[in-house]
């Protein structure tokens, strides 16, 4: 692109931007500042383009230059260029032509993660652990994730074929797969967890996420379903119109769901229950964590606000802003925060300072002094800003060093894989258990495996080294030093028995996937899942949920 098409099209930009900004703002000092902004804008990069000295690409360096706009109002205000427009379209319909399957990197290997159930990879018999090679003959070993996946996705009845290793196998197999559209269940798992507990994973907020919700709680209830779980964690949320839905299954007609507010007042909405519930009195417990956001909250506050279930788990995210998007010129696009939502009781969750959160996503603990108290249904007292409370706090699972170093070292994975080569069946997930003798076996597999680690405990004292050191004290207590070392020092024997169970836990989750997809990951997790646990054990204390429903 030569330098005066450049500037044309630039110039073009900050000519449309001013006639919108002046079309929805009176002329002035305002009209003046955005113009003058603009010209700066457009006459800087001229003079970069003209005088760097490299060459430089104009779509990376705006593109640049606009998300650092961006990001200056939040997180979720984002420009769409025209090729990544597809992605797009997929995160919020959970539609794409491709072979159904979940690709990633393990070790420096672009590995089969997960088939989607009756999908394309599923029935030309991909396996979870398959390693990709070539796709239609091209070799993939340096491609990056989003490479690899433009390669796999393509029209319905088209074929792609893949070259792939296979555990256990010295030749590599050549696999032909018919691409389908493919559609990203919002519900990838629904069942029983006992004769009177149904379970729900709600997993994204795509289009048909009600439908799909409203479906389970019908086939539940069918089975024998007198309570429910439904299962909020991590779910990043999505469309609002299906956040209403999946609220108006369980609250009466009519019944207010949320209301958004912004700038733009014309745009300022109450929206209400439209259809007549499933099921208003079946005891509940929705799970939550510190990754559920924006629509996932919606639910979740509904559900606290009219008293209508309890929450179990972590506090949310506190995403309380919605989105529109906004067509832009040459096919892009701007998804741009237009508005705050309200729930019921008239808090919004949005975290007061959303741009520092902590490494698991939670915004922390924000002042009450900064905090405004409401009011469930039934006078409950709730608080706005920084995500929603759960009623039953549960601690996040935290495992020990040697657990994550086998599970970032892909050891309990490719042990899963070695386990599925060696048995046939085995039986149901959520009733599969290894033996002692197994797990005794994996602990000889792991001989010649390397796998160290430093546990908190042995950091802790590294840094208390360091510190006495540079204040000249480490001679001092050098010997105390090396009694507390010797005393904490770790033994991977030793810590492969102390944490057996939470290993045991991960080993089952993992060999149950190969024989039974995601659903069989789901299933062995139930007995060893602490949320879960926590709301079985509410919902089985009629008083208990009862109290807690009540406030008291």
């Amino acid at each position: 692109m030569n330098t005066k098409r450049v500037r044309i099209a630039v110039l073009s930009l900050m000519l449309a931007a001013v006639f919108s900004f002046f079309a929805f703002n009176n002329p002035g000092e305002r009209y003046f500042e955005i113009t003058r902004n603009l010209d700066i804008f457009a006459t800087l990069f001229k003079e970069v383009n003209m005088y760097y000295v490299d060459e430089v690409n104009p779509n990376k360096v705006i593109k640049t230059g606009i998300d650092a706009m961006l990001n200056s109002l939040d997180p979720y205000t984002d420009y769409i260029p025209e090729d990544e427009i597809e992605d797009y379209r997929t995160m919020t319909t959970g539609q794409y032509g491709g072979v159904g399957a979940l690709i990633g990197s393990r070790g420096g290997r672009t590995l089969v993660l997960m088939p989607h159930e009756n999908s394309p990879a599923t029935k030309a018999g991909l396996r979870i652990s398959d390693e990709i090679i070539k796709i239609d003959g091209i070799d993939i070993k340096n491609k990056s994730y989003y490479d690899v996946n433009k390669l796999l996705r393509g029209q319905a009845n088209t074929t792609v074929k893949l070259t792939i290793m296979r555990y256990g196998q010295k030749t590599p197999i050549e696999v032909p797969i018919t691409r389908e559209n493919i559609k990203i269940d919002n519900v990838p798992y629904y069942g029983m967890v006992n004769d009177e507990v149904g379970y729900i994973h709600l997993s994204d907020f795509t289009t048909g996420a009600a439908r799909e919700v409203k479906n389970a709680v019908v086939e539940l209830k069918g089975k024998g379903a007198k309570k429910l779980i439904l299962d909020l964690r991590d779910n990043p949320g999505g469309l609002l119109s299906e956040a209403v839905n999946i609220s108006n299954i369980f609250v009466p007609k009519d019944a207010e769901i949320v209301s958004t507010k912004g700038k733009v007042t014309d745009w300022n909405k109450t929206y209400t229950a439209l259809n007549p519930p499933i099921d208003t009195d079946m005891p509940m417990a929705v799970l939550t964590s510190s990754r559920s956001a924006s629509a996932a909250e919606i639910v979740s506050g509904v559900i606290q606000d009219y008293d209508r279930g309890v929450l179990v788990g972590r506090k949310t995210y506190g995403k309380g802003l919605v989105q529109a998007t906004r067509p832009l010129s040459y096919n892009s696009q701007l998804k741009v925060t237009t508005a705050k939502y309200y729930i019921p009781s008239g808090r919004c969750i949005q975290a007061i300072d959303y741009s520092h959160r902590n490494d698991d996503g939670s915004v922390g603990k924000i002042p009450d002094s900064l905090r405004v108290a409401f009011k469930t249904k039934n006078g409950r007292i709730v608080y706005d800003g920084g995500g929603i409370t759960p009623d039953v706090p549960v601690e996040k699972p935290n495992y020990a060093s040697i657990t994550n170093s086998l599970e970032n070292k892909n050891l309990i994975f490719d042990y899963a894989n070695k386990y599925f080569a060696e048995h046939e069946k085995i039986a149901s997930a959520n009733s599969f258990n290894i033996t002692e003798d197994e797990y005794q076996a994996f602990v000889k597999w792991l001989t010649d495996k390397e796998y160290d680690y430093t546990t908190q405990v042995e950091k802790t004292l590294e840094d208390l080294v360091d510190h006495a050191k540079k204040e000249k004290y480490y001679e001092d207590i050098q010997e105390q030093v090396k009694s507390l070392k010797s005393r904490i020092s770790h033994n991977k024997e030793s810590d492969l028995q102390k944490f057996k169970p939470e290993i045991k836990e991960l080993l089952e989750q993992e060999i149950a996937s190969r024989y039974y997809l995601q659903k069989g990951m789901v299933e062995a997790a139930f007995d060893d899942d602490a949320d879960v646990q926590s709301a079985l054990k509410v919902l089985k204390d009629s008083e208990q949920y009862n109290r807690l429903l009540k406030g008291k």
